[in-house]
């Protein structure tokens, strides 16, 4: 499932080709999604100009004349910016035409993705009203998640997956940050210490942002707006690395399960 790298890589890409752009037709192919596509979106968008395209968590907020067009990517979706004149495949599910001459195409083999619209005020969406902070902004940081797990006998990988307390931190990144903070995926999170939760929020960061640099990971379907896939896989120290030596200590990677997910880690260097 793309992460908030993937979402971001994907965010940075179409930005450019779309502000200022006023949309000139919306054509839903097939509107069995994550929720339905709402019918009336093929009416209300045409003539609204694109005024940015934002991020929150793991949603694309376009900014639009009179509302907001949030566009989650679920397990297998992508967007792509294209020519008018691009055939549609058979995943291709939604598209927005501009008048600019580009298309930007929404495909999702799995069909988990979302699509919906919303004309209030952005932060009272349902979906979004009741997240946590983003993890590269300074609402987050050690004294923060020291306040927050204050308590909790839950691991903390399942609290940093917790969107309630901060978003976008996903299956990936939580292992990798944990390990670059030399912290046990399976610790109780209220067992952390100020200065463990320094590092932690600090990794955090680092690591979401060197995998925006290398456009996020590509492990089945990600790719960014061009088609190109990311390549911060090649960086992991320990996710999907089981049974292969720990690149700081040469023990070999663990893998265990915590919430119905993968969780790998070294038991040496994360103590």
């Amino acid at each position: 499932m793309p992460e908030l790298p993937e979402v971001e890589v994907t965010r940075r890409g179409i930005h450019t080709h779309l502000i200022g752009a006023s949309i000139t037709q919306a054509q839903i192919r097939h509107s069995v999604l994550r929720w339905p596509v709402p019918d009336d979106l093929t009416m209300l968008l045409p003539g609204q100009q694109i005024n940015a395209v934002n991020r929150r968590a793991k949603y694309l907020l376009f900014a639009c004349s009179k509302g907001t067009l949030i566009v989650h990517l679920g397990m297998s979706g992508s967007l792509r910016v294209l020519p008018a004149s691009t055939p549609p495949l058979r995943h291709d599910h939604f598209d927005l035409q501009m008048d600019n001459g580009a298309i930007l195409r929404f495909r999702d083999p799995r069909r988990f993705g979302a699509i919906l619209w919303w004309d209030g005020d952005i932060r009272q969406h349902p979906l979004l009203q009741k997240l946590g902070p983003e993890p590269l902004s300074t609402d987050f940081d050690g004294q923060f998640l020291h306040t927050k797990i204050h308590g909790r006998n839950t691991s903390i990988k399942e609290v940093l997956m917790n969107q309630h307390i901060v978003v976008g931190v996903g299956n990936i990144y939580a292992s990798e940050a944990l390990f670059h903070a030399g912290i046990s995926p399976l610790a109780a999170a209220g067992s952390l210490s100020r200065a463990q939760c320094e590092r932690l929020a600090e990794a955090v960061k680092v690591t979401l942002l060197r995998a925006i640099e290398a456009g996020g990971s590509s492990l089945r379907d990600f790719t960014d707006c061009e088609g190109n896939p990311g390549y911060f896989q090649q960086q992991y120290w320990v996710y999907g690395r089981t049974g292969q030596p720990c690149r700081q200590c040469g023990a070999p990677i663990n893998k265990t399960r915590q919430g119905q997910r993968s969780t790998f880690f070294c038991a040496q260097c994360q103590q």
